[in-house]
């Protein structure tokens, strides 16, 4: 393996030219010193990127390509704008979403969210959860406060497209396809004919502004065959589709409210929610109201080139949009910069065609999570494209979503997102969950928003294994900068998330023991909250988290937390029978329960996603590993179950096994031609697998603390050059 970490060898010491004799020759005694593996030539990045174009030559509604900067998305068809969202509404829909574009419904009926509420006996006393209960009332209650607030669709910009006949274009009359994303640039470029007139259109967004951009060339602009639209929508509030609604014209309000010369600025109200438009251009061209919510930009038949572009804000700009020759030139720059950040991987030394997928793979994801899941706020499971759960984070899913940044050396993205968890409301909302169930310090909501609003839910409201999260990510960013500022910024979440987790599991007094539940859904969402406890992954995270909580206490020269270190003595052992580790002490059939075969194999991850501990045994978890190898219904599982499995493999010595689970020929382990993890016709998209992906092959190559083996998770066969990842703890 040839491994570099000179990413910029002109900043090197060694190549800093001294006055005096002795720093050549001191270089060049350093260079005879240094391994092979330091010396060699860093990865020519742009070529491992733009091997990996996506090309696209049809319409296959799967095949949308999108821009954007980690807070806004704007996704296009074929026509390299949003011409045909119809077409693409049951696959990969043409979203315009960003972070702070959310609305609600007025809650007309005066509905309490202490209506969701259900209390349960556990361990002897009540405990109360928000949950979709099925009393009337409550019911209506939970539906609303679980649908409300939704994420929006900001509006759809496209091309009107007429025939020489007058009649709109369809999508059937879209011919010669040729579209081509690269993801070193960010841009889209695309081709097409209709009726034999050629359209290419440059798509780019701006990577500091919530700006899209585009360059249209064709004869057709001349002719007035060719216009642009933008068009806003209403919301569904739907749990899993495009967000848009053209059937409520009467419900919501848009106008032009300022143009001038090259420019517009428009507005879009629901409700009490408000936001702008600011549309550019720079030809001539006039900007008039078309149907209801939809205004038409048609050129003056002068020239064949039209640029124009389109920004979003939730407040009025004081600025004209940024023109498409600024974006471009932002967007270039910045993406180029991202490239060569952090950590790349090459696997173009390898013969087995296996590697050039899973690099194919490796590099769109970083496009994609770079996209989706790089802003100030955990992301949906669909990102900026399509609302899933209703546009809602998840927060169990923020570890799969961001945790591969600090392994790829940009810790600063995973570090943007962790700022929604210092605002004092999301604060509020975590410790008045962990009061109102007799708990301490903060329990961190499941399903939330913006505002850190908890949504209800019969499954998520019993989830724990987002808890700990926190924790982990703050050990991240120490890691990768290990101060007294980086204690001083992470302590309280610290130590509140530690409060929560110490208080949290009861004490078994006949068995001198502390359990995680009963009340509690694993990760595996199979089992019965009511009768759960001490489900194998959650007891090795909690006991992980809170020795981490401790040692970050000693590094600020506190003394450790008595009560803490008696949870972690307590704490229950791993539950296992004939020599394998069942997903829950509840759950004796784990294996023998056709059920219980499906979902998330999560009891892999407690020596994976984990690092080894004296919990684990490893020979153990092998069995364990065999067992589900050979047995899961792996048909029934989700995206990142395949890298949480290669992570297990990697760990226990398996790199054939870590690159089988990760190319696995299951439906759910589908990864697009561009880039994106196919799951299921209601949720075409997945970015958790995505997150996954990239950290399992920072651990196949980086590895872990404390291991000594190089590429642990790579076949000896393969040849894989790779620098600036990082180990896994």
């Amino acid at each position: 393996m040839k491994k570099t970490n000179l990413e910029h060898p002109s900043g090197s010491s060694l190549h800093r030219r001294g006055t005096g004799g002795e720093a050549p020759r001191l270089a060049i005694l350093l260079l005879a010193f240094l391994p092979l593996a330091a010396q060699a030539q860093p990865i020519n990045r742009q070529a491992v990127v733009e091997r990996h174009k996506v090309v696209v030559t049809n319409t296959d509604s799967l095949n949308s390509l999108s821009v954007g900067n980690g807070k806004f998305a704007f996704t296009a068809d074929v026509t390299g704008l949003q011409t045909f969202p119809l077409h693409y509404e049951k696959a990969l829909p043409l979203g315009t979403e960003s972070e702070w574009g959310w609305h609600r419904f007025p809650n007309k009926d005066g509905y309490k969210f202490e209506q969701s509420l259900r209390e349960y006996t556990l361990n002897g006393r009540k405990v109360s959860y928000a949950v979709q209960v099925k009393t009337p009332g409550n019911r209506e209650s939970g539906d609303y406060f679980r649908a409300n607030p939704h994420r929006l669709q900001l509006g759809n910009l496209g091309f009107i497209i007429l025939k020489k006949d007058g009649q709109p274009a369809s999508i059937r009359d879209i011919k010669n396809i040729h579209q081509a994303l690269n993801p070193w640039t960010g841009e889209i470029q695309s081709h097409f004919t209709v009726e034999g007139a050629a359209v290419d259109v440059v798509t780019v967004g701006h990577q500091t502004q919530d700006a899209v951009a585009a360059k249209v060339t064709s004869e057709l602009l001349k002719t007035g065959r060719l216009k642009v639209a933008l068009r806003f929508p209403f919301p569904t509030a739907g749990w899993a589709d495009m967000a848009v609604d053209y059937t409520h014209d009467d419900a919501h309000k848009s106008a032009i409210v300022e143009q001038k010369a090259g420019r517009a600025l428009l507005t879009h109200q629901l409700d009490t929610t408000k936001y702008f438009a600011a549309l550019s251009w720079s030809q001539t061209a006039t900007l008039a109201a078309g149907r209801p919510h939809e205004y038409l930009l048609t050129p003056d038949r002068k020239s064949a080139v039209l640029e124009l572009s389109c920004q979003f804000t939730p407040l009025k700009a004081k600025a004209s949009a940024p023109t498409f020759a600024a974006t471009q030139a932002n967007s270039r720059q910045q993406w180029q910069a991202y490239w060569r950040s952090g950590g790349a991987v090459d696997f173009g030394g390898t013969a087995d065609p296996r590697a050039k997928e899973l690099e194919r793979r490796v590099v769109l994801s970083q496009y994609l999570t770079r996209i989706h899941n790089a802003g100030s706020q955990p992301p949906q499971e669909t990102g900026l494209l399509l609302n899933s759960w209703y546009g809602r984070p998840h927060l169990e899913m923020h570890w799969w979503h961001a945790a591969h940044f600090a392994l790829w050396g940009r810790p600063e993205i995973l570090e943007k997102s962790l700022t929604w968890y210092a605002r004092p409301d999301v604060q509020a909302v975590a410790k008045g969950i962990a009061q109102r169930q007799g708990y301490a310090g903060w329990r961190w909501q499941k399903m939330t928003d913006p505002w850190g609003e908890e949504g209800p839910s019969s499954v998520g409201a019993f989830l724990i294994w987002q808890q700990p999260h926190t924790i982990y990510f703050a050990e991240e960013a120490y890691r990768a900068h290990p101060n007294a500022a980086t204690l001083k910024l992470y302590q309280e979440r610290v130590a509140q998330t530690a409060e929560f987790i110490a208080s949290y599991p009861f004490f078994e007094k006949d068995k001198g023991r502390y359990i995680l539940g009963k009340g509690v859904i694993p990760a595996q969402e199979r089992f019965k909250a009511e009768e759960t406890f001490n489900p194998t992954f959650e007891l090795v995270y909690w006991h992980w988290a809170l020795d981490i909580a401790q040692k970050w206490r000693e590094r600020q020269g506190q003394p450790r937390n008595a009560q803490w270190d008696e949870v972690l003595a307590k704490l229950s052992k791993l539950p296992e029978a004939n020599g394998v580790y069942l997903a829950a002490e509840s759950a004796p059939d784990s294996y023998t329960n056709p059920e219980y075969k499906t979902d998330h194999p999560s009891v892999l991850a407690a020596l994976g996603v984990m690092p080894a501990t004296g919990q684990v045994d490893p020979a153990t978890m092998r069995r364990t590993f065999d067992l589900i190898w050979k047995d899961w219904s792996w048909n029934d599982t989700w995206g990142w179950d395949f890298p949480m499995t290669s992570m297990t493999a990697t760990r226990l010595g398996l790199p054939e096994k870590a690159v089988d689970a990760l190319l696995m020929k299951v439906q759910k382990n589908t990864y697009l031609p561009n880039g994106h993890n196919y799951q299921e016709g209601r949720l075409p998209l997945y970015l958790p697998g995505n997150g996954g992906l990239l950290a399992a092959v920072a651990l196949m190559c980086a590895g872990y603390d404390g291991c000594k083996e190089a590429n642990p998770g790579i076949p000896k066969n393969w040849k894989v050059k790779w620098e600036g990842l990082q180990k896994m703890p």
